[in-house]
């Protein structure tokens, strides 16, 4: 099943590559923080989608109308995320101030014991996140329910804590994958391009600068759209699993 997931998702993101184009676009100027909400806004659009289909179902991808109404869900999507996310920040702080104040070997102990602590936290806040944001998006867009705590530990359970850990490590390997090798493949074409240049006698600076330009270009327009609405989608068809 879970292999099922990524294979919808990688071909579901492919399938409008202006809208991924548009999304790159959004992303670039995300720096004035405005457009960032879009971005999670639109995200969420994918999550809605899927929540509310099936996989290898023919889904289109969402369109760029109603900013506001995309704004909008951006900024629940951040609180949500900023709010559960807190949980393990602050536990870490806590066993560092503590740590802080004994000093010697009990302070180190004391502080692996909070980095544990604190990873299996940030794991279990990571997941409450994202089944979070799909019972959000299947329970028509109610805030409320991203943090129906009960009902969300009743989703992970009917899924299985296995399989949505596992999940979410196959999606960040293949994210991890595929930007290596996008980027590798580019890399190896313009270093080849520039050591045949230097064998002609060519300054070969311009020809790596031009293919970091287009490296950066292709991650920011194609693959770093294309991997969000991956995720995104791979995340709500995990969620349709309990269903």
């Amino acid at each position: 099943m879970i292999l099922d997931i990524y294979k919808d998702a990688l071909e579901y993101s492919a399938k409008d590559w202006k809208k991924l184009v548009i999304l790159g676009v959004i992303c670039l100027f995300s720096f004035l923080l405005l457009p960032a909400f879009l971005i999670t806004g639109y995200n969420y659009r994918v999550i809605n989608t899927a929540v509310h289909g099936v996989i290898n179902g023919r889904d289109p991808l969402p369109d760029f109308d109603d900013l506001i109404s995309m704004f909008i869900d951006g900024v629940k999507v951040a609180i949500i995320q900023v709010l559960y996310l807190l949980v393990p920040v602050i536990l870490f702080l806590v066993f560092a101030l503590i740590s802080s104040q004994i000093g010697g070997a009990a302070s180190s102990a004391i502080m692996i014991i909070g980095c544990i602590i604190t990873f299996v936290a940030f794991v279990i806040a990571e997941l409450m996140v994202q089944m979070g944001i799909c019972h959000m998006a299947y329970n028509e867009g109610a805030f409320s329910k991203a943090f129906a705590i009960s009902e969300l530990k009743e989703v992970i359970d009917e899924i299985g804590w296995f399989e949505c850990i596992a999940t979410y490590l196959g999606l960040i390997i293949i994210t991890l994958v595929i930007s290596f090798v996008v980027a590798a493949i580019i890399g190896i074409i313009f270093t080849a391009f520039g050591v045949s240049g230097a064998v002609l006698g060519v300054n070969p600076s311009g020809i790596f600068l031009l293919g970091a330009f287009i490296n950066m270009a292709v991650t920011l327009f194609i693959v770093g759209p294309y991997l969000s609405i991956f995720n995104s989608r791979s995340t709500g068809l995990l969620y349709t699993m309990q269903i």
